[in-house]
């Protein structure tokens, strides 16, 4: 991978500080009436992000990673707009980009775009490829409508598609051909910064090789940005500069790729580099705390991340660990190696 470009004092190219979002589940009609005779029932609050900060360079390739249900993908729905914010700020060059703000010109608007992990239920099955590629960049004044099929085959072409498959509907093409649909799509109209959720997840290992190629290649020719996220982290190697781990909706550690896999600080990132499948003869055995599913992901008993944290088990659970830098680039949230 080719090193991003800082300039000097430029600010990320997108910025997010303390973001939280919280989903709540109102009371029905029937939790109401159950109030009113003293059950005493509650909405229901997830806290699906919580706290977290992420600050992307220009050019970066940043990969979040963590198991499901740890806020990466509802962290990256915030990060493109699709979600509002609880709580906390979204920056793009420095600007807040709060909803509604006026002074953010359509160019801004359309620089930060999305491509989704099953791109056969984020495509209208009933339009042609045509439509589907080229409608935003004509609804938005990028391209002329007449030029719109040679704009169109030029993107098809750019993402290794024939020119012809222009014509045809989404049902006609393979998962991997799909995928490229979607790349194609969000390419329509010229973004800086692209999330990529699970963009490669659907498909088998030989078509998942060429799809991320194709991000590489399209990162060197476009001076994209990509917030790359994923659950697979032989994926998160071979294309991020640097890794985010994410666990409960909180970063717990942030180091360029190389760190992360050659020396992780955090016990739950070691948890997940250890449960990343190996070619080889084995068994592994989980012994887990009495009363809990047994988990390869579940931090040891004894402390809330560790059982020989210094600061004990009461500590963590009553005070989240800050992130805390651990090395030059390196940040953790653990009192473990570097003490707190």
């Amino acid at each position: 991978m080719t090193a991003p470009v800082a300039t000097a004092g430029a600010p990320p190219i997108l910025e997010l500080q303390a973001v939280s979002k919280r989903f709540t589940k109102p009371l029905d009609s029937v939790d109401r009436i159950s109030n009113v005779l003293g059950a005493g029932l509650r909405e229901e609050v997830v806290h699906a992000v919580d706290g977290v900060s992420l600050a992307i360079q220009p050019g970066e390739v940043v990969g979040l990673v963590g198991e499901s249900g740890c806020g990466k993908s509802t962290l990256g729905r915030m990060a493109v707009g699709l979600h509002s914010l609880s709580a906390g700020r979204r920056l793009w060059k420095g600007v807040d980009i709060a909803p509604g703000a006026s002074q953010r010109s359509r160019r801004d608007r359309l620089a930060i775009q999305m491509i989704f992990q099953d791109p056969y239920a984020s495509i209208n099955p009933r339009m042609r490829v045509r439509d589907i590629v080229g409608e935003a960049p004509v609804a938005h004044g990028l391209v002329p409508a007449r030029e719109q099929d040679a704009y169109v085959e030029q993107l098809l072409r750019q993402v290794g598609l024939d020119a012809s498959a222009m014509r045809r509907f989404p049902h006609q093409f393979s998962g991997g051909q799909r995928a490229r649909i979607g790349i194609a799509r969000a390419l329509a109209v010229k973004p800086e910064f692209l999330v990529c959720d699970e963009a490669v997840a659907a498909l088998d290992v030989s078509i998942q090789a060429q799809v991320l190629n194709l991000f590489i290649a399209l990162r060197n020719q476009l001076q994209l940005t990509y917030l790359f996220i994923s659950h697979d982290l032989g994926v998160v190697r071979h294309l991020s500069d640097r890794v985010v781990i994410m666990y409960l909706g909180r970063v717990v550690e942030s180091a360029p790729a190389d760190t992360i896999f050659s020396g992780p600080n955090h016990p739950y990132t070691q948890a997940l580099l250890q449960s990343e499948p190996k070619l080889e003869v084995g068994k592994r055995v989980f012994i887990p705390v009495k009363g809990e599913i047994p988990s390869p992901l579940r931090p040891p008993a004894g402390c809330h991340f560790h059982p020989r944290c210094p600061k004990a088990m009461a500590h963590c659970a009553t005070e989240r660990p800050a992130l805390r830098e651990v090395a030059p680039g390196h940040l953790s949230a653990c009192h473990l190696n570097g003490g707190g």
